[in-house]
């Protein structure tokens, strides 16, 4: 598209053109976890101008990895029909000042999180972006089946910033909170994978069903939401949670661990598809009952 091209439509599409490229459904899954971090880590509810300090940087760091990210995929973007829609695809946004966009709003996190909320936050929220870029999208997207397994770490680190944001460290309670992330984001994104193969193929990225099949994809999603559901265990005593988060834990892990469970007796997209859709309210629903067991139990000693 030219430069008179841009210049005559209207800047409303301008605008969301450049929000897409950030990929806001990502950001808001990265920020469901963001917010109950702060509350675990406070035992109760942290200072308002805190919580939207922390969750303004997050989002322009989240929102600078994914622009980034839709500058260098935009070749295998073009090739698969749930990428189509991108702007860079679309020719709704240049190539450069895409990744110009994303580079500044990289800078922009940092600046923000080291200005109002502390440096160790702006750090690991940088690093985040830096991982994202060059060990998953440059790195393993597309060499490696375990793309997403290491990969993933880039989008547990919301966690870690939301708990330095508050107690200006990184502690134990903190880094098993990024495990269940980290346990978590395989059995997410393979289930969608399942439902995606022919586009992933086409597009030449290895992803776990292209390259062992359905029934293995289906076999590793079931190990993976074992161990969640075993790490969400585990976080009951490290995190000092009360019965509240326990029931939680047990009951929403237990059905995800039945849904993979039936996704590998049937491994049909419409099995992993449910999958999928759960796993977004489980992550959700388990991160609000931690919060809330937290705020109910309140200080500890």
């Amino acid at each position: 598209m030219t430069v008179t091209e841009h210049a005559k439509r209207p800047l409303s599409d301008v605008v969301r053109a450049y929000v897409a490229l950030t990929k806001p459904r990502i950001i808001e899954l990265l920020l469901v976890t963001t917010v109950p971090t702060m509350v675990i880590a406070q035992r109760g509810l942290p200072p308002l101008w805190l919580v939207v300090a922390t969750l303004v940087g997050g989002s322009l760091a989240a929102g600078s990895a994914n622009a980034i990210n839709n500058y260098v995929d935009r070749d295998i973007d073009e090739l698969m029909a749930r990428t189509a829609h991108r702007p860079l695809v679309r020719h709704t946004v240049d190539p450069v000042p895409a990744l110009r966009f994303g580079l500044v709003l990289g800078v922009a996190s940092f600046v923000w999180l080291a200005a109002f909320v502390n440096v160790l936050a702006a750090v690991l929220a940088v690093g985040a972006i830096l991982f994202y870029v060059f060990v998953y999208t440059l790195g393993l997207k597309r060499r490696s089946p375990q793309n997403i397994v290491i990969g993933g770490a880039a989008g547990c680190v919301p966690v870690l910033v939301g708990w330095a944001a508050v107690t200006g460290e990184v502690g134990l309670p903190a880094l098993l909170l990024f495990a269940i992330v980290f346990a978590w984001t395989p059995p997410h994104f393979w289930a969608l994978a399942l439902k995606y193969r022919e586009d992933y193929a086409r597009a030449g990225v290895p992803m776990l069903p292209v390259v062992r099949g359905v029934a293995e994809t289906a076999r590793q999603i079931l190990l993976y939401s074992v161990l969640l559901l075993s790490i969400t265990l585990m976080f009951g005593p490290v995190g000092q949670m009360g019965l509240l988060y326990l029931i939680a834990a047990l009951g929403l892990g237990g059905a995800f661990v039945a849904l993979a469970w039936r996704l590998l007796q049937d491994a049909t997209e419409k099995r992993a598809m449910q999958l999928f859709r759960y796993s977004i309210t489980y992550l959700g629903l388990l991160f609000a009952a931690m919060a809330v067991d937290a705020v109910i139990s309140g200080p500890v000693g």
